[in-house]
């Protein structure tokens, strides 16, 4: 049977701080599998069957990489999770799936089969680490193919306060990754829709009329990027995980104190990070919301 997925709830108390929140994590914690699994899988071979050039790409040259994924990916499943996945020769067996995947086929589609987490493959060049390849089935505020073969902060360019805040801390971190170390990062924001694929960029700032302070529980999601992050040893590529988790408002504020932690999480966002997470069109419905909950 599989478990409930983990609430996480990262926001927090206190004046807004930008920082790169990270922990460190033990290898068996790479991979998140839950009770969303099926949907989710099932959504990921749709995207993938029906939009492959939108949710999978790679630079020419990095074959070795994807491959180095997959094999870390195909090792790690059956001794994390024996119940459901099976190794036998060229072949992986998932029980949860009824599938028997063929390991000789394109990496970055099979892993986009395999588990709920998308991966994007960081490379360091000259200059910095350069996003190479991915699979991101479920991307939250922007497109593959407009990030493809950038560097770093370029990509991060829309973010507020990244370029002064994170840029150096987070080339930092990674490059000093050492292969077995795991680490992880939550990003969360609010939405009125709780589709998977959001390509569609940050910034919103058109009223959600339909969202009110007396439907909001109802009516938004809490949307939680959970990242990871794992050298990969034979090229030293950087695996970064992103497994999406959707939790109603409704289901967050049942959990005691999280409505007035998450009001107050709302109110500290400076103006330009309300308007990057899209909160604009329904904050002060949201607001409203969060104060009347006991």
């Amino acid at each position: 049977m599989l478990p409930p997925p983990i609430l996480h709830l990262p926001y927090g108390p206190g004046p807004f701080r930008m920082a790169m929140g990270l922990t460190a994590i033990p290898p068996g914690a790479w991979i998140e599998i839950d009770d969303q699994y099926p949907a989710q899988l099932a959504e990921r071979r749709r995207l993938l069957r029906e939009r492959p050039a939108e949710v999978v790409a790679a630079l020419p040259g990095t074959e070795a990489i994807q491959r180095e994924l997959l094999d870390r990916l195909v090792a790690h499943l059956p001794a994390r999770y024996p119940d459901w996945f099976r190794r036998d020769g060229r072949r992986l067996h998932n029980a949860l799936t009824g599938e028997a995947c063929d390991l000789d086929e394109a990496p970055l589609p099979l892993v986009g089969r395999l588990v709920q987490e998308d991966f994007c493959l960081l490379r360091e060049e000259e200059g910095g680490l350069r996003l190479v390849g991915a699979v991101l089935c479920f991307p939250s505020g922007w497109r593959l193919a407009e990030k493809l073969g950038r560097l770093l902060g370029p990509i991060h360019a829309p973010v507020p306060r990244y370029a002064e805040t994170l840029e150096r801390p987070v080339d930092r971190f990674l490059t000093l990754l050492k292969p077995g170390r795991l680490a992880m990062r939550l990003n969360w924001s609010l939405m009125d829709d709780a589709t998977l694929f959001r390509a569609e960029a940050h910034g919103r700032t058109d009223h959600a009329a339909a969202v009110t302070a007396a439907n909001a529980g109802e009516a938004l999601v809490l949307r939680v990027e959970r990242q990871s992050f794992v050298r990969l040893p034979a090229s030293g590529a950087i695996a970064f995980g992103i497994r999406i988790h959707l939790t109603p408002l409704a289901a967050v504020v049942r959990h005691p104190g999280e409505a007035a932690r998450l009001r107050e999480a709302v109110l500290a966002l400076p103006p330009e990070m309300q308007r990057y997470k899209s909160l604009l069109p329904f904050r002060e419905a949201v607001l409203g919301y969060l104060e009347a909950c006991p």
